[in-house]
């Protein structure tokens, strides 16, 4: 291409203008932004003990491990409880092999007293004696499986799925039940937990829009969703709890994080409003907004001080300095100048919202 193309297409370029996009001025609801800080929090956090008392002998699991229901994290020492448990076994084996042994004499009797070759009384007094060895298997089972419970309780395992936060006991210390050995911490159906000014109880309702970031990855933005309001927390601050939920699925949410959120409260008001990619901030401190006209030549870019109220959600109301039926732009206005001729880069945006 020759130099003389370049330039022809140059002026090509200026006399067509800089390409923009622009989006129009629309009223809708207002909303007030609301800046919170608080924790995330389980709803399940348990300090875990053993049954029964005893020597620790094994430890399965440490601080920071992440764990399933059902798996084991400690053993106390079991000789005794389960030379017991093999004991009564042997007595409730004894206890069957003496009813079944009294049980066959039974039913021999019972065969040879129509033949009036036995007494009756013989009769009854096995019958009384069957009675009694089954109520002592009977027995015998029910020790056994007490001490078969007791033997279990040697054993701690894991109620829920969680994160170990807390180790408390090592290896050779003896232990008693409510001595507190693991502390664990449920990491599903987390919630985030907010002291909010009662002034904000009445504005606040289950369909706001919360988006958080954790202080621990202050680049990813999070949704949540309002899950509980509870109205009285702490009356000498005045202010009540918001707990708010969020989805499983994002794994890097822990308990005990930090974390600040963004909450939308609707103003009970209408207002114009504008995309906030077409603010233009000068160090002068105006602020103002690029609009596009109708021009002899086509379309104008026309500058316009405005007055800003409330921010939200990607847009910001505009208190004064645009008309209703105004265009912004929101892509292009780097370096606008008033007056200098624009064409629509891509098709005009319009402005929305979805409301919670």
């Amino acid at each position: 291409m020759t130099a003389l193309t370049y330039v022809m297409h140059g002026m090509a370029a200026l006399e067509q203008g800089v390409p923009v996009s622009i989006a129009p001025i629309q009223e809708q609801p207002i909303f007030r932004t609301l800046q919170l800080t608080g924790t995330v929090t389980s709803p399940r956090v348990a300090t875990l003990s053993t049954a029964t008392s005893g020597l620790v002998t094994a430890i399965y699991a440490d601080e920071g491990v992440r764990i399933a229901a059902g798996d084991l994290l400690l053993e106390l020492d079991s000789v005794l409880a389960e030379l017991q448990w093999q004991s009564t076994i042997a007595k409730v084996e004894q206890a069957r092999s003496a009813l079944q042994d009294v049980e066959r004499r039974l039913q021999e009797a019972r065969t040879l007293s129509p033949q009036r070759s036995i007494a009756e009384s013989v009769v009854r007094s096995l019958e009384s004696e069957a009675l009694e060895d089954q109520a002592v298997l009977q027995q015998m089972t029910a020790e056994a499986n007490y001490q078969q419970e007791i033997l279990k309780r040697h054993k701690l395992k894991a109620p829920f799925d969680g994160i170990l936060s807390k180790k408390l006991a090592e290896i050779g210390e003896w232990v008693s039940p409510g001595d507190g050995i693991f502390e664990l911490v449920a990491t599903s159906n987390l919630r985030l937990d907010f002291a909010v000014a009662e002034d904000y109880l009445a504005q606040i309702g289950s369909d706001a829009t919360v988006t958080f970031r954790l202080n621990a990855d202050p680049k990813t933005v999070y949704q949540g969703r309002i899950g509980t309001i509870v109205p009285v927390m702490d009356s000498s601050a005045r202010t009540f709890l918001l707990r708010v939920t969020v989805d499983d699925i994002h794994r890097k949410i822990l308990p005990g994080m930090s974390v600040n959120a963004t909450l939308q409260i609707p103003s009970e008001r209408q207002g114009m409003v504008a995309p906030k990619d077409a603010i233009v901030r000068y160090p002068d401190g105006r602020i103002i907004v690029w609009t596009v006209a109708s021009g002899a030549n086509g379309l104008v870019a026309e500058e316009r001080s405005i007055r800003m109220g409330a921010s939200f959600d990607g847009f910001v109301e505009i208190l004064e300095g645009l008309s209703r039926d105004a265009k912004v732009v929101i892509q292009g206005n780097e370096s606008l100048q008033n007056g200098q001729r624009v064409y629509l880069a891509t098709p005009q945006l319009p402005v929305s919202r979805s409301l919670p």
